[in-house]
């Protein structure tokens, strides 16, 4: 079925968006500290506004890196596997790694990521934020370390995440009934 603009209905307005990232920013501040530089890994095409306002945010001098992976395509739900992905990470061997993704719903794609990172990049640690944690989808045994909210079983878009690439330009969270 097409979804259309009009039918869509605001979950998240763009304030509520930018207060909730300013404070999950202020979070991963003290986690980390300001000193010591930290790589943020974006997850494209989803996160890349949260990745950028949440940097704008951070204290400490930082590295980006992105990469690119799907388990979606142009469904509403994950098909179980990981469909496409570009991996393209340098050696991160001594490094603070902060994996940034639009959302967390079956942790499938998360899961492989940071075991990629841990296992292929050698950073020392590594660690993930989300904008949305759908805890009700979740089958892998993956827990954020920073999430900014929690969403129930809602399809959701905007603000990077999308529906057939599209609306991931709207600067608020909206869902379809």
């Amino acid at each position: 079925m097409e979804k259309n603009i009009q039918d869509l209905k605001v979950l998240i307005d763009s304030k509520k968006l930018s207060e909730r990232i300013k404070e999950l920013a202020q979070e991963i501040n003290k986690s980390y500290g300001t000193e010591r530089p930290l790589t943020l890994v974006c997850v494209l095409r989803g996160a890349v506004m949260f990745y950028t306002e949440l940097a704008k945010h951070l204290k400490m001098p930082i590295k980006m890196e992105f990469v690119s992976l799907s388990s979606y395509g142009n469904s509403e739900k994950s098909s179980g596997k990981i469909k496409s992905f570009n991996l393209h990470l340098p050696n991160l061997k001594g490094e603070n790694v902060l994996v940034v993704e639009d959302i967390i719903d079956t942790g499938l794609t998360l899961d492989f990521l940071i075991k990629f990172i841990e296992m292929n990049c050698c950073a020392d640690d590594v660690k993930l934020a989300v904008l949305f944690d759908k805890k009700c989808a979740r089958k892998y045994d993956i827990t954020p370390d920073f999430s900014a909210f929690d969403v129930d079983d809602k399809f959701i878009v905007g603000f990077g995440l999308d529906y057939c690439e599209l609306y991931r330009n709207l600067d608020y969270i909206g869902y379809f009934e």
